[in-house]
């Protein structure tokens, strides 16, 4: 059956057929999600919803626009009323950094930090995409970048994905919102300057490019043999001088090599740990399991930002339940 089949199919309530119209946009909708609400288990709960209040409201569909980009208008309007919450946060957000590598704070529980995102929900295969257009997508989905869109409105944020990372029209995101134009491109103006204030000069892909696969293979064979065998000496020399160390959900967060290494040394090298290479947030990441009480445990999810060729930013996930999202594998497969 062809799209057009199935679109006729599902509004007479077939529902075999309306689950094919919802596989074909399920990743890049749970990509739209993770960019609004920061957090791959809010744009699963939010795609679920969508998906539903699709299904009941498809025989209401008249086709004025494409499926896809009806879809969309029930996703980002989902995902406005529960981006109304608190935004999710990274440990810097929540305070200045310790130099005090023996108070960590307690973990603080519940939808409050940002998560990472696994590859296998980077929406940049797309067919209709052209190269340009899927690096545009891999770029809004780095941890950077989707931390910087939580600082915006939760209409800006619709807005900027909506004209810069999905492409439609000013007129288009105005009837996917109901605006009107005039108010769209004021918000965008107003979301690109947010954004402006916050991201790096470079973005990871530029980064990754830069290095090309040879430097990116070497740098993380090398940050992942000083891991292993503890060695903090053989690390700083992979970090920049003002690297940042995050933790979430521990509130504590480390600053410069000096503190970063004290913190190595004398906290996390304090148990054996094990890394796997893995790409998250379509950046270079680790998945780490760490040695306690007699066996091998989820330690954390782990994405390491770049900057001229070396670490800025070690940003560790360490909710164990984190490691269920990126279950194909794991360290201990080795």
């Amino acid at each position: 059956m062809t799209p057009d089949d199935d679109v006729a199919a599902a509004r007479a309530g077939d529902e075999a057929a309306f689950t094919r119209l919802a596989q074909r946009h399920r990743r890049e909708l749970a990509a739209h999600c993770y960019r609004m609400l920061g957090s791959p288990h809010d744009a699963e709960d939010a795609l679920q919803e969508t998906l539903l209040a699709a299904w009941r409201g498809l025989p209401g569909f008249e086709g004025r626009s494409s499926l896809r980009t009806w879809l969309y208008r029930v996703a980002t309007s989902v995902c406005l009323r529960q981006a109304q919450r608190r935004p999710r946060l990274l440990s810097p957000d929540a305070g200045p950094p310790r130099s005090d590598v023996t108070d960590l704070g307690e973990p603080v529980p519940g939808p409050v930090w940002l998560e990472p995102l696994p590859e296998d929900l980077v929406d940049d295969d797309a067919d209709d995409l052209d190269p340009a257009a899927a690096y545009l997508r891999r770029e809004s989905v780095e941890l950077a970048y989707v931390a910087a869109l939580q600082h915006l409105p939760a209409t800006q944020r619709a807005v900027l994905l909506l004209r810069e990372v999905l492409g439609y029209s000013a007129a288009e995101t105005a009837a996917l919102l109901d605006t009107t134009p005039a108010s769209v491109n004021s918000a965008l103006q107003r979301a690109r300057g947010g954004l402006a204030q916050r991201l790096p000069a470079r973005s990871q892909q530029a980064e990754l490019a830069r290095l090309g696969d040879a430097g990116r293979a070497a740098l993380v064979e090398r940050f992942v043999a000083a891991w292993e065998r503890a060695d903090v000496d053989a690390l700083l020399e992979l970090l920049t001088e003002d690297v940042r160390f995050t933790m979430p959900p521990l509130p504590a967060w480390f600053a410069g090599r000096d503190d970063v290494g004290r913190f190595l040394a004398r906290r996390v090298f304090a148990t054996p740990w094990r890394l796997r290479p893995a790409t998250v947030n379509a950046s270079l990441g680790l998945l780490c399991e760490q040695h306690a009480d007699g066996a091998w445990r989820p330690g954390s999810v782990t994405v390491l930002g770049l900057r001229e060729g070396r670490v800025g930013w070690i940003a560790g996930f360490v909710d164990p339940a984190l490691h269920a999202v990126f279950a194909t594998g794991s360290a201990g497969d080795r």
